[in-house]
């Protein structure tokens, strides 16, 4: 049996098809880890979900922010954003089923000695804290009001972890943390209109997984969201949002030895032309 860990896929059904070829992925035996953002920018959001719910005895899926924007939207709490390309899943006739499915998924997933989350965590949490603070938003998502919650989760505020934190405020800190973090201050501040590079991040802020002494250094994180940082693997970390969907690549590692496997994006997977 062997574990794949597989980045942001987007809507690229046709890339993800290519591979699972190429790691001889089989679904009798072998497990996938997906780190979140299944859905939008790429054209096969349908074709993907399709795919998850069949298979769901063999994948581990966290949330990522596009997969929350696409439940918001089909709960009626958001609208469509420039960009998305959610017209498909939203119409198709088996919507509620996939949708339903998708808000049951977690926003963490630990084993074996690697925690994956799609962004990533703040410094002030370690494995076990992470894992019952995303219960915490589960429990929610999972309820009978989730439109309710879906409908005001967007915000930057807090930008901060405090532990006496209650109700909505606390719910969109670890939101936030889990699903959009990419930078924030040495004390856990975050910041949420960077997207860039490295060498580009504003003065006072670092990435989230270089501030020193954050308490889940000693589990391996597994995350995705970051398309510019890349492809980074490190005893600690690995990162796996190579940019399927803006033209990169889509990538895997295995768990049980890190090995990479890598496809371009597949030509089905670009986006329409105008």
């Amino acid at each position: 049996m062997a574990t794949f860990a597989i980045g942001d896929l987007q809507g690229c059904y046709y890339s993800f098809l290519d591979l699972l070829a190429t790691c001889r992925f089989d679904p009798a035996v072998d497990r996938l880890w997906l780190v979140g953002d299944l859905v939008n920018r790429g054209p096969h959001s349908l074709a993907v979900l399709r795919w998850m719910h069949s298979h769901a005895d063999c994948v581990h899926v966290v949330l990522g922010n596009h997969d929350l924007h696409a439940l918001a939207v089909h709960a009626g709490c958001a609208t469509v954003h420039r960009g998305d390309t959610l017209e498909a899943l939203l119409t198709a006739t088996d919507r509620d089923l996939l949708f339903d499915w998708l808000r049951r998924q977690p926003l963490t997933h630990a084993e074996n000695g690697y925690l994956m989350v799609h962004a990533g965590l703040l410094p002030q949490w370690d494995a076990a804290k992470a894992i019952e603070l995303a219960g915490e938003v589960e429990t929610v998502l999972r309820g009978p009001d989730y439109p309710r919650f879906l409908a005001v989760m967007y915000g930057n505020e807090p930008d901060h972890w405090d532990e006496a934190l209650t109700g909505l405020p606390r719910l969109r800190v670890i939101l936030n943390a889990m699903t959009r973090l990419r930078i924030c201050t040495p004390k856990g501040r975050m910041e949420f209109k960077f997207k860039g590079q490295l060498q580009d991040i504003p003065p006072g802020y670092l990435p989230w997984f270089e501030v020193q002494d954050r308490k889940s250094r000693e589990d391996t994180l597994i995350v995705g969201h970051w398309s510019a940082l890349g492809l980074v693997v490190r005893e600690n970390l690995i990162a796996l949002d190579s940019g399927c969907v803006w033209g990169g690549k889509l990538s895997a590692i295995r768990l049980e030895d890190r090995r990479l496997f890598q496809v371009s994006r597949a030509p089905e997977d670009a986006p329409a032309r105008r």
